[in-house]
Parts: structure tokens; sequence; C-alpha cells
């Protein structure tokens, strides 16, 4: 998946030039996932704990809306909010059955997304993506959503190209995550573009959970939970990510987890939902950004330091990957020192 990593944190709409993010609370909303944004958002401060992000729950005409719990929400905003925010999040909905078909969305809320401004970050959490698909907004786009669903949003929705196997994908002003707790993935992951990683790191402690985690949905589909006798990779993962400057074969590997090679690259993709030498890319790759972000290594040391061995292979990583240079990334998060 190619990430975006363009530094959007400018002064947003919000109260003292804030960032304004709107959620969009549907009919049906199931509350942990309209509750994510103001969490995850709210747990963003500056150095010196300013907020970053104003959050503002809205519904489409201002009324309150019914939960999948039974309980009803005052919204704080209608879709006054939408035409203002900066960033506009749709959380699922399961009031709407006929989205699941290809349907239209009802009159109401196709008006209020259709005051969204040009230019505004448009986000879906889990099954939020139907709304973004049935607005037509999705259309010849890269896209997620929870992977119970996949083959029924590729019949309802066949120009979007859904990929079930990712906690989420960034298209830049579009970004959609799978179910549930990936939208926690995804606003963190939006953070950390707008302001780098010791923000996100802050919020991500704040909030009690990883800043970043390992994998995609591959590792949740129809997996069953392994017995307490079976052996894990996790210790293997753990003494791997202390020697990412090192060289370490997947033998060495396969060896410390006391387990074959077959055995090792299978029960370690089971369970991280990609193959050790992805995994191991993947790690060092997020080591190198934190270099990049937060220091003034070169980028030869930075590459070494992250087990890339030399500058060139870096680059070559960071720009299939994320689509940047390494000196590109860090005029992204370090443009004063640029």
């Amino acid at each position: 998946m190619r990430e975006h990593t363009e530094h959007t944190a400018r002064p947003g709409s919000g109260t003292d030039g804030r960032h304004l993010v709107a959620v969009l609370a549907l009919p049906g909303f199931p509350p942990f996932e309209l509750g994510i944004p103001s969490r995850v958002f709210g747990s963003a401060v500056g150095e010196d704990g300013e907020a970053l992000y104003e959050v503002v729950v809205c519904t489409a005409d201002g009324a309150p809306v019914l939960s999948d719990s039974g309980f009803t929400l005052q919204p704080a905003a209608g879709p006054e909010a939408l035409a203002a925010a900066d960033t506009v999040i749709v959380p699922p909905t399961h009031a709407m059955p006929e989205l699941a078909l290809g349907g239209p969305l009802p009159p109401e809320v196709a008006a209020a997304i259709a005051r969204i401004r040009p230019g505004t970050r448009l986000v879906s959490i889990c099954t939020g993506s139907y709304v973004l698909a049935a607005a037509g907004l999705l259309d010849g786009r890269p896209a997620t959503t929870h992977w119970n669903l996949a083959r029924e949003f590729r019949r309802a929705y066949p120009r979007v190209r859904i990929d079930e196997d990712v906690l989420f994908v960034d298209d830049g002003d579009v970004l959609t995550s799978a179910g549930v707790s990936a939208g926690v993935d995804l606003c963190l992951h939006m953070i950390r573009r707008d302001h780098g990683v010791a923000v996100t790191n802050r919020a991500a402690r704040m909030c009690v959970v990883p800043p970043w985690r390992d994998g995609g949905q591959a590792q949740f589909i129809d997996r069953p939970v392994p017995e307490p006798s079976v052996a894990s990779t996790t210790a293997t993962r753990a003494w791997a990510l202390e020697r990412l400057a090192e060289p370490v074969a997947l033998a060495e590997l396969a060896a410390h987890a006391r387990m074959s090679l077959r055995t090792f690259t299978r029960r370690f993709r089971d369970e991280v939902g990609m193959t050790p030498v992805q995994w191991l890319t993947a790690q060092r790759l997020e080591l190198a950004r934190h270099l990049l972000e937060s220091s003034d290594l070169p980028v030869d040391l930075v590459a070494h330091r992250a087990g890339f061995g030399s500058a060139n292979s870096l680059r070559q990583h960071m720009r299939s990957t994320l689509g940047v240079s390494p000196i590109a990334y860090r005029r992204t998060f370090q443009p004063a020192s640029a």
C-alpha cells in the first residue's frame, strides 16, 4: 500500500486555527466507532499541551439520531459542520441495508455530503466506506472495509478497488479503514501525516494503544486461535526488533523460535499477516521514518541504523512504499532544517 506523506498541518477551520474534524453520525451508528475520532484526535497535543484538532459530531439534518445500542445522540451540529470541516469522518451505520445492494443514499444524507468543500479530507471507518461509495466518492480509487464484507462490497460497488488485506488505505484526500479498531490505526496515521511521530506517540500513549500495528486484516481472517501449547513467534519478533541494524537471516529467526523454516514461516504469517521478510522490511522502514523525522542524522547513517545497508537501498524502499525519497520525507516533517 502506498502512503501519502504530504505535511498537511496548516491553519484549519476550527477554533484558534485548529484542524476541524467533523464526524457524521448516521442512524444506527455503533458507539465505539463513532467515538474513535473524538478520543484519538482529542489526545493529539503539541509540545506545550495545546490541542491540535477540534472534533465536532454532527448529523445530516441536525436532528438527534438513534444508535444501534438503543440510545439517542444529540449532535453538536448539523450539515453546516461538514461544509466547514477540514476532515470529514463517516463511521458505520447499521440502519441503511440498501447500501449493501448498491442502493442510493437517503436524500438528506446525500444533500449533507454534497455540502462538503472540494479538497476536504474524506475518511471512512469500517463500513462507513459504503456511504462514501454510494456517494460516488470511491469510484476508481483503492479502498478497504471490513474483511468479512469485501465480497458483498465488490458486488455492490464494482468501480471501487477494494483491498481487504490491509488495516487502512491512504489515497491522499480519501482514506478508508478496515473494521472497528482499525479506525484507531487510521486516525493515528492521519495525526502522523499531519504532525509527525512525536505527536502521534503521545496520542497513542494517552489512548493506551500502539502507535502502529503490524500486519493487516489478513491476520484476522478465518484463523482459529492457537492452543496455549502451540509455540508463538512473539518472542522472536521482539528479539529481531533489537537487531534491526544487523543482517538477520530467515534461518536465524526460525532457529531462535526453535522451529523449522517451513513451520516458522507458516506460523509467522498466521500471526502477523505477512511473511517474516516483509515484516522485517516494514519494521526497518518504520525505524528509518522515525530517525528521519526526529534526528538530523545523514541519510547514509539512517540507512545503516535501520538495517538497509546503504542509502540507495533505503531510497528504493521508501520510493516503492511511500512514494518519496528520504530527503523529501525529512523535509515534510522538518521543513525548517531542510
